[in-house]
């Protein structure tokens, strides 16, 4: 076995190479955009075809959703065309591709969680290019998985965890939205459960998709963070979706739902995925933190 991890300088690329080197040790190559550039065809042909890997994990994506609806080219280029590049010079080599896609392919009108099955509407410039990134992987590679995520964070890069940390430190007062519903998932669990499957007896192809387990809104969230870092001075205040758009413009459209259901992933590789709190301890630890 021999892996290639691209956008391994993210926050769930960084998790990935910390379980992969204690686990794996010495078995994968970590690429990011300073050492190739993914929407180079012959770029990457060459690299995967000179490194005769088995498998690649792409965590790459353009991830910035409000940026998106400015610059399309940019976010389509990095979710669509990078994906080409790496599907077609997958199924030249025969390496097997695990690609992380987003919640962001559907609506948010559900009421229920997201089956791999159901219908996507992606309704942001974002949610569109990852969807077109899945499409033209699985036209191109069908022996590929693709892995839907919500609301990842981690100890590194920027995420929701970080951001909130730093307001909480701030302000007195704090206005989060109350009216989104999903699942905080640890990049740590999800980089565990990609190694599950890279170590597993069996590939299985198609869609999966991974949270951590249970549900919250973006204020349970922060009052989560609040409580478990003991930042509690800052008043955290609900509000609704329009609300918070009055006073904070953004850009593009966000699920109002966006649940997903892990009964697939959970039965196909026998994982265990803990409640997203229990891991959010795990994580603000981690970096020092506690009540």
């Amino acid at each position: 076995m021999k892996i290639l991890v691209t956008g391994a300088n993210g926050q769930l690329g960084t998790e990935l190479r910390a379980i992969l080197e204690s686990t794996m040790p010495g078995l994968t190559d970590y690429t990011d955009v300073d050492t190739l550039d993914l929407t180079d065809a012959a770029a990457v042909s060459r690299y995967i075809t000179n490194g005769e890997y088995t498998h690649i994990v792409n965590c790459a994506a353009y991830t910035a959703v409000d940026r998106a609806e400015m610059e399309p080219a940019k976010c389509l280029a990095v979710n669509f065309d990078a994906v080409r590049n790496i599907a077609a010079a997958a199924y030249e080599s025969g390496a097997k591709v695990l690609h992380i896609s987003t919640d962001y392919v559907f609506d948010g009108t559900a009421h229920k969680p997201y089956g791999e099955a159901d219908k996507v509407n992606p309704t942001s410039t974002y949610g569109t290019s990852k969807r077109k990134g899945e499409m033209v992987l699985m036209s191109l590679c069908p022996s590929a998985i693709v892995i839907r995520t919500a609301w990842l964070y981690s100890p590194h890069g920027n995420n929701f965890v970080k951001t909130m940390l730093r307001l909480l430190n701030e302000r007195a007062r704090l206005s989060v939205i109350c009216d989104q519903i999903g699942t905080p998932t640890s990049a740590t669990d999800l980089a565990g459960a990609i190694v599950s499957i890279l170590k597993a007896v069996q590939w299985v192809p198609g869609f999966y998709h991974y949270t951590d387990e249970g549900v919250a809104s973006w204020y349970d969230f922060a009052k989560a963070i609040a409580r478990n870092s003991g930042l509690t001075q800052c008043e955290i205040v609900p509000v609704s979706t329009n609300d918070y758009n009055i006073e904070n413009i953004t850009a593009a459209t966000r699920p109002h739902y966006s649940v997903l259901d892990k009964q697939r992933i959970k039965r196909t590789y026998s994982l265990s995925i803990p409640h997203w709190e229990e891991s959010l301890i795990k994580c603000l630890e981690r970096m020092n933190i506690k009540a």
